[in-house]
């Protein structure tokens, strides 16, 4: 078998041969925009990209009244026609390591077009960078991945372990392609998700889920004003209460893979809407936001202490004692996950990291949730985030990924592979 650092020179060498090929790839699945219900555009992209690399392949539409019945989905649909799911799978020779090498086609709105500089589906290259909604939010970690495995086969290199490439649907609405994908049967001995974490590795994914609060307050004329109670004024009482109630959270959080994060598990308060008219007070607030969920605690424990904690506000505010605020769950949820530092694939992964890069990897806690918590708490397969992307410009305007990233993730996560799923040598028979 071929030495660690020879073979490291080997792949660099195949994917410098083969960048213009990766760049191209990476910019048609760029213009190919795949929002929510526009997927199978980018997704024939990749499709065709397996079956030139002779993979086993498996395209499906998820069935979307199986999926409700499942305790873990979330999405905003309850409906994936036009919206198929794709495995690849380059089949080892067998007593080797399984590995789901999992990630997301569909990307975020482009949002307000005025604040982008750009086409946000042109996939524009500048300066090293290549520019455009879902380039870093994952789609160069997709590529990573393909180059990964493509340069494993244009160097005869026989995995002894199964390769399950997941190109799935849904994961910025709570991971129905990934949920999809593990109740068709798609289980390893572990799984890596290119996210973009700035080539950070994560072992520890915040989880998260959807909330809405209804602010009660009595009407009354706007003239009058103090006849009535103003409902947007209560929900400022509110907003405020579920800031001490993160800061009482993350007070508990004493990991020492979150110390670079400011507020390892947010409670945001993403949209506020209320009232109907300038001339009344309003009697109803609705707030809507985000918590985040530690790995360390289930989805139940977290809404529970939120429940809990909403029912003390009128200790603040007697208001509330008489009308009390009504919370709701809904919409998206993503699983916490964790795995130990100490695992092999985090271990392999970061000596693989010092061998193309030089230095020592960065390891945390992830800021946001991944798929990753369905794979490793429903699937059973422990899990871990390692991308290229840039971390900050993930749904931001002008998002876009340093293309050579692209390409030191792919040579890290190929020596991975080969140590994890092992290589058949038939020179040793």
């Amino acid at each position: 078998m071929r030495g660690n650092v020879d073979l490291s020179k080997q792949i660099n060498q195949w994917l410098l041969e083969n960048k213009h090929d990766g760049i191209k790839l990476l910019q048609r699945l760029v213009q190919a925009g795949s929002t929510q219900g526009n997927e199978a555009k980018a997704q024939t992209i990749i499709l065709n990209t397996l079956t030139d690399m002779g993979l086993d392949i498996d395209l499906w539409e998820p069935n979307g009244e199986e999926l409700q019945k499942n305790p873990y989905f979330a999405s905003s649909r309850s409906e994936f026609m036009g919206s198929p799911n794709i495995v690849g799978i380059l089949r080892g020779k067998g007593e080797g390591r399984s590995i789901i090498l999992n990630g997301h086609i569909d990307v975020v709105p482009a949002g307000d077009m005025e604040q982008w500089n750009i086409d946000p589906y042109s996939g524009m290259i500048k300066d090293g960078n290549m520019y455009g909604r879902g380039v870093t939010d994952m789609k160069g970690g997709n590529v990573a991945l393909l180059m990964a495995m493509r340069a494993l086969q244009a160097l005869n290199i026989n995995l002894k372990g199964d390769v399950i490439f997941e190109s799935v649907i849904e994961e910025e609405s709570g991971g129905a392609g990934t949920l999809a994908s593990i109740l068709r049967g798609y289980t390893a001995d572990a799984a890596l998700i290119p996210e973009p974490t700035n080539m950070k590795i994560f072992p520890k994914q915040q989880g998260s889920m959807w909330f809405r609060l209804h602010v009660k307050g009595q009407s009354a004329h706007g003239g009058t004003r103090y006849e009535g109670v103003s409902a947007i004024e209560k929900s400022m009482v509110v907003v405020d209460h579920i800031l001490k109630l993160e800061k009482r959270r993350n007070e508990r959080i004493t990991d020492p893979l979150y110390k670079k994060i400011p507020i390892p598990i947010p409670i945001n308060i993403g949209k506020i809407e209320g009232g109907d008219w300038p001339s009344s007070v309003p009697d109803l607030v609705k707030v809507e936001g985000r918590m985040g969920v530690s790995p360390e605690e289930t989805m139940e424990d977290a809404k529970a202490e939120m429940e809990s904690w909403m029912k003390k506000i009128g200790e603040t505010d007697s208001w509330f004692t008489e009308h009390p605020v009504r919370l709701e769950w809904f919409g998206a949820r993503w699983l916490p996950g964790a795995i130990e530092v100490e695992h092999p694939l985090v271990q392999s992964l970061s000596k693989n990291y010092q061998t193309v890069l030089n230095q020592i990897p960065t390891i945390e806690a992830s800021p946001w949730g991944t798929d990753g918590g369905l794979l490793t708490k429903v699937g059973e397969t422990p899990s871990i985030v390692f991308g290229p992307g840039v971390t900050e410009k993930a749904h931001f305007p002008n998002e876009y990924i340093v293309l050579d990233r692209v390409f030191e993730a792919a040579e890290i996560i190929a020596l991975t592979l080969v140590d994890w799923c092992g290589v058949y040598d038939e020179g040793s028979l």
